[in-house]
């Protein structure tokens, strides 16, 4: 015999239960890291604000805090992009005296190109610095909480009322404060204050005096046409004809005139940079290659601007080209 009683009675018996199924969804046991062990790292947007030239544009901070010590460095910008990212990075490890042995991020879009693959620049800084980039379980944000905590606090503590002039002016008041304020207080949780904390922490981090600063300049995600080219810069360099319509990334370090093509963190291709625009930079091999696999076993014809050495200048014709000498 089942249950005779109101199902009213029921309903209101359930109501109770889900209060309490979601309080335990949100329980969340604290993790507390070595000295130099972890870091944690986040953007947030701040509205946005007028800039000298009187145009509306976007400002966002980027915040990252030592797991140990919880001491907190912050830095306003107007773009997220991962160059940027990357530069708040050295700034941050400046700020530090040196790197921790992870960066804990939130699947930002800067960092990476698909479910967990990171984005190869950020591989490779990582690398440069000792440093292992991790992100947070999916959909358990609260495993990064003390960045969390310190974009909140930012947010209430520091910027709530400011008032500034520009970016820079912004991002002085900012290091004040980190100096004044927020690393000098006693945090509520360790019951210490960050400073004195990091000064057991920066020990144990990855000095960051003792290697030149990574160099950082333009960066991008370029596809490799059916000639088995990449367009950079207004120019074309040559990239083995196995790479054809995948997406590799190109950079130029500062003070390098070099160009330097990855696929999936390998380097496929180096060049000298063009001198302008409207230049094709191949190498030979390349050339050959691509011929090969287009064409079989039949050999390159005999035209003096298809023979090429490493990096010369050349003027390459398209695959039409190829297939009407071979005829």
């Amino acid at each position: 015999m089942g249950y005779t009683g109101s199902i009213d009675v029921v309903r209101r018996y359930i109501q109770t239960l889900k209060p309490r199924r979601k309080a335990l969804a949100k329980a969340t046991i604290r993790y507390e890291t070595a000295p130099g062990e972890q870091a944690q790292a986040d953007w947030a947007y701040c509205d946005r604000f007028l800039d000298p030239n009187g145009e509306t544009v976007p400002v966002y901070a980027f915040v990252m805090v030592l797991g140990f010590s919880r001491m907190l460095f912050v830095e306003f910008t107007t773009s997220m992009d991962l160059p940027v990212l990357l530069e708040r990075h050295k700034h941050a490890f400046e700020y530090f005296e040196g790197s921790p042995a992870i960066v804990l991020y939130d699947n930002m879009k800067q960092i990476k190109l698909g479910l967990g693959q990171f984005n190869p620049l950020l591989m490779d800084f990582a690398q440069y610095y000792g440093m292992v980039p991790k992100t947070h379980r999916v959909r358990r944000p609260r495993t990064k909480g003390k960045v969390e905590r310190m974009v909140d606090y930012v947010k209430d503590n520091f910027l709530t009322g400011r008032t500034f002039i520009d970016l820079t002016d912004l991002n002085t008041q900012a290091r004040h404060w980190m100096d004044r304020t927020a690393n000098v207080r006693i945090h509520a949780t360790t019951g210490q204050r960050p400073i004195d904390l990091w000064q057991l922490e920066k020990e144990k981090l990855t000095s960051y005096k003792s290697i030149p600063p990574y160099q950082i300049s333009s960066r991008e995600l370029r596809k490799v046409s059916a000639e088995s080219f990449v367009h950079w810069g207004g120019s074309r360099y040559s990239v083995p004809p196995e790479h054809v319509g995948q997406t590799v990334l190109v950079e130029v370090r500062q003070g390098q005139q070099r160009i330097v093509i990855r696929s999936n963190n390998l380097v496929i291709a180096e060049h000298n940079q063009a001198a302008g625009p409207g230049l094709c930079i191949a190498e030979k091999a390349h050339l050959d290659a691509l011929w090969k696999l287009s064409l079989g076993n039949t050999n390159p014809p005999p035209v003096p601007r298809w023979h090429v050495t490493f990096n010369e200048v050349v003027q390459v014709p398209s695959l039409s080209s190829y297939e009407e000498a071979a005829r």
